[in-house]
């Protein structure tokens, strides 16, 4: 019996990086995994990107577990209203963990400029994918879970603390993400619905992998380039930490606190893919970061 047999997730912006680690592994765990997004085949979405939610709930299903795909924009409440409409019909009105991992941001990040030279559609326009987004999914997808008094609501953020992390834009809408956890948990509390939020580390995506010129096999050779990627790690850890979460009978106690890939490899002793337990926040601490 898998931990997550007979479970339903959703993971809500599961094309590529964290959301497909996370949906694998659900998968992985037994899990039913609804993966939502915009990059479909023959309709990618502005990211210009070849990875699709197809391909990511082909990987779900090859790891054991039910890969369904719903092309959504969640910056649109209606087709977000119903893609959950769709999940209370297909599942009985069962959902178990909503992750929510929409992102958009990567192409509207200025990291040199300060934010009053920054283009400022761009600024609101992240703000609005990756944090109006997450809004808009929880509001519809938490009646699912309050109607059976249980549920899990993940913010896949970056960062564990409030710190500016190098853009105001990118840094307002990755601290939002946490605040929402928070709020969200507060209000959840006397139904049963346990919302955290969770960061990986330096993560080893493949838009990452693209940037520094390398494939999984290779990528220690990027260590020359960003000698701090020696600490990175996959998708897969990430997916590993959800799957704990999920698991954990006492989830309850966690909710309404930030939370990380290392520290919850420390916790449950789950590894990436290659048995290793990248440690972000000990090195970060290590470099005085």
């Amino acid at each position: 019996m898998k931990p997550l047999q007979g479970k339903v997730a959703l993971v809500a912006g599961g094309t590529r990086g964290a959301g497909r680690g996370i949906a694998v592994g659900l998968g992985e765990a037994g899990a039913t995994v609804y993966v939502t997004g915009r990059s479909t085949r023959g309709q990618m979405s502005d990211m210009a990107r070849t990875e699709t939610i197809e391909e990511t709930a082909e990987l779900v299903t090859a790891a054991g577990g039910q890969g369904i795909t719903v092309r959504v924009d969640h910056t649109q409440p209606e087709e977000v209203k119903a893609l959950f409409e769709r999940v209370k019909l297909e599942q009985n009105g069962q959902l178990d963990v909503l992750v929510n991992d929409i992102w958009g941001g990567d192409g509207l990040t200025a990291w040199e400029k300060p934010f009053w030279e920054q283009e400022l559609a761009s600024g609101i326009l992240m703000q609005e994918r990756a944090v109006h987004t997450h809004l808009i999914t929880s509001h519809y997808g938490v009646p699912l879970m309050l109607e059976r008094k249980t549920g899990l609501i993940i913010e896949i953020t970056d960062g564990i603390d409030y710190r500016y992390r190098g853009n105001l834009y990118y840094s307002l809408a990755k601290i939002s993400t946490i605040h929402l956890a928070q709020a969200m948990a507060k209000e959840l509390q006397p139904h049963g619905i346990t919302a955290v939020a969770l960061t990986p580390g330096f993560l080893r995506s493949e838009a990452m992998l693209e940037h520094f010129g390398v494939t999984e096999s290779t990528w220690r050779d990027a260590v020359k380039i960003d000698p701090n990627f020696i600490v990175s790690e996959t998708p897969y850890y990430i997916g590993q930490a959800v799957v704990a979460l999920a698991s954990d009978s006492a989830i309850t106690e966690k909710s309404g606190k930030t939370l990380s890939t290392w520290g919850l490899s420390d916790e449950y002793g789950f590894t990436d893919r290659d048995g290793s337990r990248p440690h972000w926040g000990r090195y970060a601490e290590e470099q005085g970061f």
